[in-house]
């Protein structure tokens, strides 16, 4: 079929989405480069692995995977909602947090209406305003942060929903309470705000907002984490969303029946329980953030000071070439072209030893090694 014949028969502006970026796969570009290993320090995951207590939960789930899971993931809301001091009835789940976005665009996006967003940000907001047909409003990042001054002047009578990733994704920057209090101050009542809080557990800045307390307030807003980054169990596709009761029987009406395997759930419910493990990713998150943060300095990099597991960099030069230097070395990172940031890379911190062999690669590239 000829593709001015598909164009008629798919989503109207289906062909104004461009497909994700999918890498090989990792054994495959190990292979091809003749690498023995290669640290993925490109896509925001957690460098220690899984949960110990969630590969032991998956071993004896993945007996029973022969039945379907349990669609509204009640055990795990129990869990949740019972750790977070909110309802069950205030709790959603999706195959990660991609799906939670999808469920919110699904749920409440028109024709026509348009979603205020930050740029850059977080891409699947755009993807899934687009798919239903709504109008992203992009607004420049200030200083790399939300300007979130600027987000509400351009809110208007066809504005439906306002994203805020918080920390950001792909800068790693925060906007703090008094700010978020202010935004909040006479925003019409008919305006969603999302507030995507996938690297909430790596912030320690006392100014950080807990997105629970809007909602506590009574606020109209949707709060959305992870089991993605800090539990790492992102290859188990694993997000949740919180919410008003109301707003929430909205979002199950457009969940997927079996949206989390159950062996996902299984693994959810045993990684908030493994204390010990949390404690351990969030002080190697802590210290690769000081390392490389220092070494950068060394080196004379300008960087976004972060609160994630991850750093955005300006190297001031061609990042892609730097990203293909560092592929041949091992490394994997993320170039700034995807944000219309040619020079800035985004570099996910790794294991002890990963981020100091990074840090003597970089500075071999950076030295003109090819």
């Amino acid at each position: 079929m000829k593709r001015e014949e598909l164009k008629k028969l798919a989503r109207r502006r289906i062909f104004d989405i461009e497909i994700w970026p999918a890498g090989k796969p990792i054994d495959e570009l190990k292979e091809e480069l003749g690498l023995p290993d290669l640290a993925r320090m490109d896509t925001n995951e957690n460098p220690l692995g899984p949960s110990p207590g969630a590969v032991k939960a998956m071993e004896q789930a993945i007996r029973h995977v022969n039945f379907y899971p349990d669609g509204p993931c009640l055990r795990l809301k129990r869990k949740l909602a019972g750790r977070l001091g909110i309802s069950e009835d205030m709790v959603a789940f999706g195959n990660g947090a991609d799906s939670c976005i999808r469920m919110v665009a699904s749920a409440f996006i028109n024709d026509g209406e348009e979603v205020v967003m930050a740029d850059p940000s977080f891409p699947v907001y755009s993807i899934f305003t687009r798919v239903m047909g709504g109008e992203e409003v992009l607004v420049p990042l200030k200083d790399y942060t939300h300007d979130l001054q600027a987000m509400k002047k351009k809110i208007g009578p066809r504005t439906k929903l306002v994203c805020i990733c918080n920390p950001n994704n792909p800068t790693g920057s925060i906007v703090r309470k008094a700010e978020l209090d202010d935004f909040f101050r006479d925003l019409p009542s008919d305006v969603i705000v999302v507030l995507d809080e996938a690297y909430f557990e790596f912030v320690s800045d006392p100014q950080f907002p807990n997105g629970l307390d809007y909602l506590r307030e009574g606020r109209n807003i949707i709060v959305m984490r992870t089991f993605s980054k800090l539990y790492g169990l992102a290859g188990l596709r694993i997000g949740y969303m919180m919410a008003a009761p109301e707003m929430i029987s909205v979002l199950e009406r457009v969940r997927e029946p079996y949206t989390v395997a159950g062996v996902a759930e299984e693994a959810a419910l045993a990684a908030l329980d493994d204390r010990e493990f949390i404690d351990r990713v969030i002080r190697n998150n802590e210290k690769s953030r000081n390392l490389i943060c220092r070494e950068l300095d060394r080196l004379g990099l300008d960087y976004v000071p972060s609160h994630t597991n991850f750093l955005f960099v300006d190297l001031k030069t061609d990042a892609r070439k730097v990203r293909e230097a560092l592929m041949r070395r091992g490394f994997l990172i993320r170039a700034g072209t995807a944000w219309k940031l040619p020079t800035c890379v985004r570099i996910t911190f790794g294991t002890e030893a990963q981020n100091a062999a990074f840090i003597r690669a970089l500075e071999e590239v950076l030295g003109g090694g090819r």
